[in-house]
């Protein structure tokens, strides 16, 4: 482990003390007392929920069944507060209570008198100090929830429930405030402020908290939302996340006649367009840095908020994001540095790799992350061989922390050591439009760089790529072992052969359209792989392969080519065709 490395991870575990100890050190009841500086007797109003809501569920919860990340749990008469979870995903949907929602969607006197059930079982049961249930995002996420759906449950409720309702809402709240102290960097510590900042514009008697909450939240969101609108976790779906609060909340200033801050009005102006930057032909986002299946009714509700409706940007430099759009091809590929240690939990070692598209179909893809269960999969889908791009001795461009003991304490793998300089340059060119790239991820183990070159042809009928391995400023290439892998994993939609002389690839997309990969001067190989960002779990896919070495073959040439012919004669035509040089 290399100086560098260890101090690394030195500050991240000074960091997590430091939080501790200042979590420790107000965590007396006067000091937590004062965290709750205005009391109040009443809301005064309750947010807009945006999350898509389903009222043939309310069926389910009333008849007991619980079906929360994949997995279902029957009560049989007994609280569901009460028993064993299948899973943490489970528990912290359950404990979040966003689906009061659905019970509030079916609107009838049974809805409303199982919400208040389950509402006064919560208030009364012991399981309220689970680990969980203290946690940072559960406890936003369960405030936002007991405010938005209040008139669910204080519907023709009395005013015994009613003043119960407020006390426990007064407990969350402390409990929230109390959490700022340890709570992880990046979208958790947004959702706390965003809570708190419900709180004080719903409840009665909260001017003073109003001013506190404001400047808190104006500071972080100016603080994590780059000034291209991404977020400084390089994650596309924290877009999702906290838009979807962040624009109810925009209209509960505006219902309680109070000028929204400008940062808020500001970040949301820059997060929207973002939105459509990652988004493919069929809608779903690229996935990058934790990605997960696209939320396609949530996307839905957030787009209805666009104003512009413009095409999306061609580049993101600040979050470090490029996208090459040409006919109804679309290219987008990741062109940063990695997110400082602590906010990288969720980063990936994918730098210079690329998802494609052409119209309604994906054809490359990264293997993403799955949205339940991802503690299986966690290791492998931030591993760099989980994306399209060029992998040096079945290593990954980035270094994560490896210790089991260390990831308990830093709750989490953050990425230590990895690409510091990403480079990246695009052009107009006569044949179309041309991207150089590049990153020093090997550079400190192998002493290389890794140049990535793509010329989209300006109908999208073509991508031409080449991937080299070079030593830096003209120094010498470590080690003996010199094997490095491209892969380009694809889509489960897209049907692969491979052709006869074994240097390229037929590909089927849905819509009968025919592509062909073709790697003249290199063997392609076609390979088993794993799409982990489907709605319906872990699927199999196939992956194009170019094995090679280093020393003996440093530079890879490759083309995606869209063909208008059928498959039979596209295989036919291929060894008449002349791979075209690009325009280095």
């Amino acid at each position: 482990m290399s100086v560098a490395h260890r101090r690394r991870i030195s500050t991240l575990v000074l960091r997590r003390f430091a939080r501790r100890a200042v979590a420790r050190a107000t965590g007396s009841s006067a000091a937590l007392s004062r965290l709750w500086p205005g009391r109040t007797d009443r809301l005064m109003i309750a947010p807009h929920d945006l999350r898509t809501a389903d009222a043939t569920r309310a069926a389910e919860i009333y008849a007991g069944r619980f079906v929360f990340a994949g997995k279902i749990v029957t009560c049989h008469s007994r609280s569901v507060f009460d028993l064993e979870p299948p899973s943490e995903d489970w528990e912290a949907a359950l404990l979040g209570f966003g689906w009061l929602r659905h019970l509030r969607a079916a609107d009838t006197a049974i809805t409303r008198a199982n919400a208040r059930s389950l509402v006064d079982d919560w208030m009364s049961n012991p399981t309220r100090k689970r680990p969980l249930a203290r946690r940072a995002d559960v406890v936003a996420r369960r405030v936002i929830s007991l405010l938005s759906q209040a008139p669910l449950v204080l519907n023709d409720t009395d005013g015994k429930f009613y003043r119960r309702y407020l006390r426990m809402l007064a407990r969350e709240v402390r409990l929230l405030r109390f959490s700022l102290h340890d709570v992880p960097d990046g979208v958790a510590r947004l959702q706390v402020l965003i809570a708190l900042c419900y709180v004080s514009l719903c409840l009665a008697n909260q001017a003073r908290n109003i001013r506190t909450a404001t400047r808190k939240l104006s500071d972080e969101l100016q603080r994590q939302i780059l000034p291209d609108g991404g977020h400084i976790s390089r994650n596309p779906s924290a877009l999702i996340e906290l838009l979807i609060d962040l624009l109810p909340l925009r209209q509960t200033f505006a219902a309680r006649n109070i000028a929204p801050p400008p940062a808020l009005l500001n970040a949301i102006d820059r997060m929207m367009p973002m939105l459509r930057f990652f988004r493919h032909g069929d809608g779903n986002f690229a996935l990058f840095n934790g990605m997960s299946s696209t939320p396609s009714d949530l996307l839905a509700t957030l787009l209805a908020y666009d104003d512009t409706r413009g095409a999306p940007m061609a580049s993101m430099p600040h979050t470090g994001f490029q996208r090459l759009d040409a006919g109804a091809t679309t290219l987008i590929i990741d062109t940063g540095p990695p997110p400082p240690p602590n906010l990288s939990q969720d980063a990936h070692a994918g730098c210079l790799s690329f998802e494609l598209s052409s119209g309604p179909s994906r054809i490359v893809i990264n293997c993403g992350m799955p949205s339940t269960g991802r503690d299986n999969w966690r290791t492998f889908a931030r591993s760099t061989p989980a994306h399209s791009t060029l992998t040096y001795h079945d290593t990954s461009s980035c270094r994560f922390v490896e210790l089991s003991a260390m990831k308990r304490f830093l709750q989490g793998a953050p990425i230590v050591n990895g690409p510091a300089n990403v480079e990246s340059y695009r052009e107009a060119v006569d044949a179309g439009e041309l991207l150089t790239t590049s990153h020093d991820g090997y550079l400190a183990p192998f002493g290389l760089i890794h140049r990535r070159v793509l010329m989209m042809a300006q109908d999208g009928s073509r991508l031409d790529g080449e991937d080299t391995l070079a030593p830096a400023h003209g120094g010498r290439m470590r080690g003996t072992q010199n094997d490095y892998a491209l892969r380009f994993h694809l889509h489960p939609s897209v049907k692969a052969s491979r052709l006869s002389d074994a240097r390229g690839v037929m590909l089927v997309l849905p819509n009968r359209d025919v592509w062909t990969f073709e790697a003249l001067d290199d063997r392609v190989d076609l390979e088993d792989s794993v799409f982990l960002a489907g709605n319906d779990g872990p699927r199999r896919t196939a992956q194009i392969v170019i094995h090679q070495n280093a020393r003996q073959a440093p530079t890879v040439r490759w083309s995606f080519v869209r063909s208008t012919a059928s498959a039979t004669a596209t295989s036919a035509r291929r060894d008449a065709r002349r791979e075209p040089e690009l325009p280095l």
